[in-house]
């Protein structure tokens, strides 16, 4: 796999990562009763930015690590998926 690809693929991986973990133990200043004024109470508490990218970019590399064996040892990759549509002639 060129490196260009593996960092694209990581790239991609690292984003949807994020975007799933950005609501995990998401605390609003509705949920502490602590809301700032002119802000939403739907606005997060605690500021936690840095400890979600430290676990996005973990879990981003183990599922990376688990893509790259799956396509370069055992040879999946999307030539491997079945034919749904019937070629063009």
């Amino acid at each position: 796999m060129p490196i260009a690809t593996a960092m694209a693929v990581y790239f991609i991986l690292w984003w949807l990562t994020l975007f799933t973990m950005l609501p995990i133990g998401l605390r609003t200043q509705g949920d502490e009763d602590d809301v700032t004024l002119g802000t939403p109470a739907s606005a997060p508490h605690k500021h936690r930015m840095g400890r979600v990218f430290l676990l996005t970019t973990i879990i981003s590399a183990v599922l990376f690590g688990a893509f790259y064996v799956v396509n370069q040892e055992y040879g999946f990759g999307v030539d491997s998926f079945p034919v749904w549509f019937p070629q063009a002639k």
